[in-house]
Formats: structure tokens, sequence, C-alpha cells
């Protein structure tokens, strides 16, 4: 008999790590890398950011001689940030519930969203309305996604009072957008109130505010260095920081904002340069401070009311222009028992506007620290030139794109933009059995990125997470 023979294949040999460069490490560049890095066998992963710490504007600093921390850009968020608190509560962090207390306006003009007054009394009628054109906007959003909220106001014959007092300081204040408020989308202020998945608050046709709704605190948190990015035609790309010192990838996340992509990268395809242009941004002001003379001039502050936000319009021509504060003290829960005294934070919107701005009446000595920022506008352009069209730049020269800009400013946007760019690259969704956060998920994935979420494979616990919250696996965060 001849020899029995068996014989078998040589394994295959396991495909390269794939080198990826994240550029920013906020909420989606963060979101991004973490997603990659339960893969170690698959991504080395390298974040690349100029400060000395993560965080994006979800930071922290101390006050005071450094007696006290206080997170002094974002605050918190809405129940409805499921990707946020599954994050935070994976990683050991317990969020703080808080409710909501608003004053807008001054005087005969306050109102607020947990009292009755003279204002909303008055303006009963139209805010009645408004819940109307709010239902028929959000049944043809593709139409009135062109439209800005002013011009729809004006056309349906609502009042300055209404527009100015109402309407835009409510959605200036929530949504982050400022004094562009007027040229935001239509269709964008109807997701805010309607919208499960976008939703802020809840209409009610009394007060247009329904009583105070409960929010959550985060705990206490804390320029991109890179200087030139090249893209060459094998597919990889060439980055190089400040110092002058290069490294290879094989793709690239782009989790910064839109000026620094288009300020970094040197060859730019037209489209990308065309779209990438069409997200505006406006310089703000931030003072931090414990002025509560100044806050009293300014604001109707009623002590016995505890509000956590203040919010006034500028008088005469610029009526449709604010200013706002915060009370942290109000907000953060490890302030209310270690501060003796108020702490505030007041935003001077859009420094073209300067001259409006009243900056100079709080008391130097009380100035705790300041801060200038840029804030990308949400006016009608950016959902008609920019939002639909993204998803056609997405992966071009293996180049992705994240950030709230890529949709809304929210720091829930934010961290769903990282996830997806981290699943473009293969990585699956984390959090599949959580419907609602799957729902804003798809919904961002198809709208951002024009393709649908992938059936997720099964990840093993422990490589979802470390248990103390350190992530180190195949992140490398340079200094």
């Amino acid at each position: 008999m001849g020899a029995a023979w068996s014989w078998r294949s040589a394994p295959a040999p396991e495909p390269p790590k794939k080198r990826v460069l994240v550029v920013g490490a906020g909420a989606a560049g963060i979101s991004c890398a973490w997603s990659l890095s339960r893969y170690p066998e698959r991504y080395e992963v390298e974040v690349w950011e100029a400060l000395p710490v993560p965080g994006g504007v979800a930071s922290s600093c101390t006050v005071r001689d450094g007696q006290q921390v206080i997170n002094d850009q974002v605050q918190g968020g809405a129940p409805s940030y499921r990707h946020n608190l599954r994050l935070l509560e994976m990683f050991g962090f317990k969020p703080t519930p808080v409710h909501m207390r608003i004053a807008f306006g001054v005087g005969e003009n306050q109102w607020t969203n947990h009292s009755p007054s003279s204002l909303t009394s008055r303006l009963q009628p139209e805010i009645a309305r408004f819940g109307r054109v709010l239902k028929w906007v959000a049944r043809l959003e593709p139409l009135f996604v062109f439209v800005p909220i002013d011009t729809l106001l004006r056309l349906l014959r609502f009042t300055d009072d209404f527009r100015y007092r109402m309407v835009f300081p409510l959605v200036a204040l929530f949504f982050g957008t400022g004094n562009q408020t007027p040229r935001v989308s239509a269709a964008v202020i109807a997701r805010v109130f309607l919208d499960p998945q976008l939703r802020l608050f809840d209409y009610c046709p009394q007060r247009l505010l329904n009583s105070v709704p409960e929010m959550f605190a985060f705990p206490v948190l804390e320029e991109v260095p890179l200087a030139k990015l090249h893209r060459h035609s094998d597919g990889t790309a060439t980055a190089t920081d400040a110092a002058g010192a290069s490294a290879t990838f094989d793709e690239v996340v782009f989790a910064c904002d839109a000026e620094t992509v288009l300020k970094t990268m040197d060859n730019p395809t037209w489209l990308e340069r065309k779209l990438l242009g069409n997200v505006r941004y406006y310089t703000d002001f931030c003072i931090t401070h414990d002025d509560h003379d100044y806050m009293a001039r300014m604001y109707d502050i009623r002590p016995e009311q505890r509000d956590n936000y203040f919010v006034r319009t500028y008088p005469g021509e610029h009526k449709n222009k604010i200013e706002m504060s915060f009370n942290l003290c109000t907000y953060q829960p490890h302030l209310k028992e270690s501060s003796d005294t108020e702490i505030y934070q007041t935003y001077y919107l859009d420094a073209g506007l300067k001259e409006l701005w009243s900056d100079n009446e709080v008391a130097p000595d009380r100035v705790l620290t300041q801060r200038w920022m840029r804030q990308f506008s949400h006016s009608w352009t950016h959902f008609a030139c920019w939002v639909p069209w993204v998803r056609f730049i997405q992966g071009t020269k293996h180049t992705y794109y994240c950030g709230s800009y890529t949709l809304v400013n929210t720091q829930e946007i934010a961290v769903i933009s990282g996830l997806a760019a981290a699943e473009r690259l293969g990585a699956d969704y984390p959090f599949p059995e959580d419907p609602l956060a799957v729902r804003q998920y798809d919904s961002y994935l198809s709208v951002v990125h024009g393709v649908r979420r992938r059936r997720p494979a099964k990840v093993p616990l422990s490589a979802q997470y470390a248990p103390h919250g350190r992530q180190d696996a195949g992140v490398v965060c340079p200094d």
C-alpha cells in the first residue's frame, strides 16, 4: 500500500494593520479613535491634538487661584444624548440630573419656562399658532430646509415680540446658533421641538416651553498641531506637525473644524474645497466671572427662582441680537457646595457685532477667565450647501470628516459623527441594543455618509473598554 499523505495549507498571513490618523481630540476624534481601538489587531491609531489634554469644547479649567474647577464650555445635555450617556457610564462617570430653569428678557418682557408671565399671556395666541406651523414645517421638511425661520415667521405675520423675545433667544440658547438664529433653517427649528431624536425641549401651547425639562450635567472634564497633510497617488497620506516631524498613514479622519481642514490639506479636490468652504464660522467671546452687580444690571435676576440660564435681547434696531449668561453654580453639581458666591459665564456673540457687547462693563477684578471661540453658523445655507453634499467627499482619497459641523452643533452629533467615521473604516457600531441610539446613528449615517449601518459583529466586552476607563489599545496621542 502506498503511504498515506495528509497536508494542511499554511495559514494565511495576517493583513497589515491599517494606520489611521485622527486630527483633533474633541468628542468626535476621541469617539472615532475609541471605536477603532476596540480592534487593536486591525488598526494603529494616532490622535494629533495641540492642547495638553483631549476633550475639545468639553473642557475644564481652574479658577480662583486653583481653588475650584469649572467646566468652561460644554455643560451637559438632554436625555436623548444616548451616545454621550452610554460612553460616560461605560467608563465609570455618572452624569447628574439637572432641572433647566431659564429666564428670558428683563422687566415686563421677562418670561421663563417654569412660571406664568405677562409676556406669555399676551402672546399665547401666537404661541399656539406657532405649534401648528411647526407641524406643517415638519411634514414639508424638504421644502422648508431652504427657508430661514425669520423669513417664514415674517411671511406668516408673527409679531416682533414673539420672534425676537421668544423664538430666537430660545433656539439660540439651546442650539448654539447665537446671533445667526434668524437665518437658521425653519426645518431645523421644527426638529428641535418635534423630533424625538433631536428634541431639546417640549413645545407647550401656553408658554412655548413645557415646564422644567430634566437634563444632565457632565462631571468635571478636561489648535490642532497638524501643519500640512499631503495625500499621495498610492492612497497614503503624509502628515507633518508644527515641529516639522512627518508620519505616513493609510487613512485620515479630520475631526476638527472645516477651516483647519482647508488650511492644512495642501491638495484638496475641487469638490472638497468648494463644500468645506460653504461652512461659515463666527467668532464669539466668553467671560467667566463672579460680578453679581453686572448680572443684576443686565438681567432680571430673581434669586428665589434659581435660574440656570439668562438671555437678554439688545434694544432698538438690534433687537434680533442677544447676549446670554449661565449661573454655573446652579448647573454644575460640584460647584453647588464648594462655591460660596455665584460663578457666571457670559457669552458675547459674533465679533462682527462687538460694538454691541457689554463685556467692558464686567469689573476687571471679578473676571476669572476668558476665552475666544469659533462657532459655525446654522444658517439655511449650511443645510442647503453643505449637509446634503458632504457624503460625496466622505472617503475621497482615504479621507473622512466628522464633528458637529457635519450636521448640527450638539455634543451628541459630535460623538455620533466619530463613531460613523470609524464604521466607514471597518469598526462595528458599538450600541446596537439601544433603540434610540440606533435611530439617531442610522439617521446621521444616512444623511452625512449616504450609507446604511452594517450588521455588527460580536465584540468581547473586554475589548470594548478597559475596566478603569483607560483606553490604550493601539491609540497614540503624541505631545
